[in-house]
């Protein structure tokens, strides 16, 4: 019964995969790969923690918090999977965690919680990154930097300033995780076209917050002619209010960790496909680009054996779309700038 579930796991999340993307979960083992979760005893990072072993990819996997990670480690090294699992439990151990890892997942730092406000979330969240980035530069300097703490679209900033500084930044290996906008424009746009879910894609540009994340439902497949254009408004602010109405629906007890465990686990299995030499695997994410005058852009990247391949342009866009491009530029170019002048003091 257990194998049986194990296995129809691993099916759904080979199935999860995008169109423009090869199957995700691929069932071959390949080459040995360390991933490194940082904030793994966290709300995202120990579902993340139980997706990562089931990755056949995955040979070594290494949990990092500053507490509570032994008993997650112990618990999930029992699954009877690829992967070694060791787990890393406060500074003096961060290193050892990082030492020969491909890919590291950040998901540290604190939810919002009531009364907190959003310059308090960025301030603590933004110095663990800092922090935890000095690090990566230091022991895995070549590493695929996959960043899921909030707010992505300053702490990749950070994280960039932080390896400039350290001499070791390469812009093809550093990618802010916008996966989550991409599963639930696809969710919704499913709900709404009446198409199976799977075949879906729809491509999210932009940023990760608010009315920086730009789902282009005009280039969504299949095609739907059904949806008129207050449906796709509709579709679009449903999009960028996703954390919201997890937020509320879990009463304040909490924000969105299960279906952002998933995408992280999604784009890192992507990260270890293109690391694995798979060809054309190709997602969105929040990466160093020059398709805008911003120097950071979320829009869909190819991956390969060096991390970021290519970063491919908007493709043609409707007028609604060229409207969200412009209003969300200005508070984009802000977050950016927060991040690196935070890093910088």
């Amino acid at each position: 019964m257990k194998g049986a579930m194990l296995r129809s796991v691993g099916a759904a999340l080979r199935r999860s995969s995008s169109a423009y993307a090869t199957r995700s979960f691929s069932s071959a083992s390949g080459p040995d790969r360390k991933v490194a979760v940082l904030g793994a005893a966290g709300g995202i990072g120990q579902p993340l923690a139980l997706l990562m072993k089931l990755n056949p990819l995955v040979s070594s996997l290494a949990l990092y918090d500053i507490a509570g990670t032994p008993g997650v480690a112990a618990d999930v090294s029992h699954i009877n999977s690829r992967a070694q699992v060791a787990g890393y439990m406060g500074e003096d151990q961060l290193g050892q965690a990082l030492e020969g890892s491909d890919v590291v997942i950040i998901p540290a730092g604190v939810p919002r919680k009531p009364g907190m406000t959003r310059d308090d979330l960025f301030n603590i969240n933004a110095g663990i990154v800092k922090s935890l980035c000095t690090a990566i530069a230091k022991y895995c300097p070549n590493a695929l930097v996959n960043m899921i703490s909030n707010p992505v679209n300053s702490t990749v900033p950070i994280a960039a300033e932080v390896f400039k500084k350290a001499g070791t930044y390469d812009e093809k290996k550093l990618f802010g995780v916008t996966t989550l906008d991409v599963v639930r424009a696809k969710t919704f746009y499913a709900g709404k076209a009446k198409v199976p879910v799977e075949e879906v894609d729809v491509p999210v540009v932009g940023g990760h917050a608010g009315i920086t994340i730009l789902p282009l439902f005009s280039q969504a497949t299949p095609k739907s002619n059904a949806l008129s254009d207050e449906e796709i408004k509709a579709l679009t602010k449903r999009t960028q209010d996703g954390g919201t109405e997890v937020v509320e629906a879990k009463a304040g007890k909490g924000s969105a960790t299960l279906s952002m465990a998933y995408a992280g686990a999604v784009f890192a299995n992507a990260c270890l496909k293109g690391l694995n030499g798979v060809p054309d695997v190709v997602e969105c994410s929040f990466v160093q680009s020059s398709i805008t005058e911003l120097p950071f852009f979320a829009s869909k990247v190819r991956l390969g054996k060096n991390g970021v391949e290519e970063v491919l342009g908007l493709g043609s866009l409707s007028d609604y779309e060229k409207e969200g491009l412009e209003s969300l530029k200005p508070e984009l170019k802000a977050s950016i700038e927060k991040g690196i002048k935070f890093a910088n003091n």
